[in-house]
């Protein structure tokens, strides 16, 4: 199924990511987008109402026959967990309330996770600064794959299965690479989490339980919006690291496409990533883009010279600090 690829190794750099410099000079030539360096108090309607719509699918799918359970739960219920995910993402950034009331993120990420069904935010939130600040740090940036699965998943059918199991792999791979100890707020999120999943059992029984579990599970595998996952930061052109995607599926990720953007000003919520490019066209226009998440899997699997190896990695040097 396919013939094995032909790297063997990430591709190491002995350079410092590019978002740092960039973004210092977009500023001096471009200072006002620092206007744009606010809350979207806008993220806190629309998470409510994505809670909501997945309570009312809850209770729609109790009765249903399985076969329309699992229907529902990857035609709807993954569209809204992997959009919920990326919220979450956005609140880790502080998006919702402001730095200046970080802790009403975090409270407002644990109530965000409540409809995925597994404990997920405040681990993703520790992850995920690391992910900014040391973007292919070795040993300290989980987004990078393990050996294990650049040198396995490297074949097409192979690939295709990686695919499938992210969600399995992006739950390991910290526990992997680099295992934190366990926080308070850790602790909190995952009782919040099975007091909720206990509570749903209890109210509408195991179809309901179900629908929200596979449609976490198959929102983040085999599913057009997963394709962000790989365009992120899979380096499709040698020396690229970073890519931005400008399809339709923004609307439903909270513009996380707008990748590039996002690196060089990840205190800029998705809502303002748009008006990021605009401002600062002559610096993201000829970089290279993506327009279908669709095509980025599918030449993901049907391109032997690119696998979970396909990405930039950095041995890091001085201290490094970690959340």
């Amino acid at each position: 199924m396919g013939n094995t690829v032909a790297r063997e190794d990430f591709e190491w750099v002995y350079t410092d990511q590019p978002h740092a410099d960039r973004r210092k000079e977009i500023l001096a030539k471009h200072p006002e987008i620092k206007a744009l360096m606010k809350p979207d108090y806008n993220l806190i309607w629309v998470v409510v109402l994505m809670v909501l719509a997945q309570l009312t699918a809850f209770y729609l799918v109790k009765d249903l026959d399985w076969k329309w359970v699992v229907f529902w739960a990857y035609v709807f219920g993954s569209c809204i967990s992997h959009s919920m995910t990326l919220a979450i993402h956005e609140i880790s950034h502080n998006s919702a309330f402001g730095n200046g009331k970080a802790m009403w993120n975090r409270w407002f990420g644990i109530f965000a996770n409540l409809p995925l069904g597994l404990p997920y935010s405040i681990s993703f939130k520790r992850y995920h600064m690391d992910h900014h600040r040391y973007l292919g740090g070795d040993g300290i940036d989980v987004d990078i794959p393990t050996n294990f699965e650049g040198w396995f998943f490297c074949t097409r059918f192979r690939k295709f299965i990686w695919i499938v199991l992210q969600p399995f792999f992006y739950a390991i791979r910290p526990l992997c690479i680099n295992p934190k100890p366990i926080t308070r707020l850790e602790i909190i999120n995952l009782l919040a989490q099975l007091s909720f999943d206990v509570m749903i059992y209890y109210l509408w029984g195991v179809k309901s339980i179900f629908y929200m579990l596979a449609g976490s599970v198959l929102g983040l595998g085999l599913h057009p919006i997963s394709g962000h996952f790989i365009a992120e930061h899979y380096m499709f052109l040698k020396g690229h690291e970073t890519y931005s995607y400008y399809g339709p599926l923004n609307l439903l990720t909270f513009n996380v496409g707008y990748h590039n953007e996002h690196h060089d000003f990840p205190n800029i919520p998705g809502k303002s990533l748009p008006l990021v490019k605009k401002i600062a066209a002559e610096y993201y226009d000829n970089l290279p883009q993506y327009n279908s998440w669709i095509k980025v899997l599918y030449d993901f699997v049907m391109d032997d010279t690119i696998s979970p190896y396909s990405r930039m990695k950095r041995q890091l040097k001085g201290e490094v600090k970690q959340d």
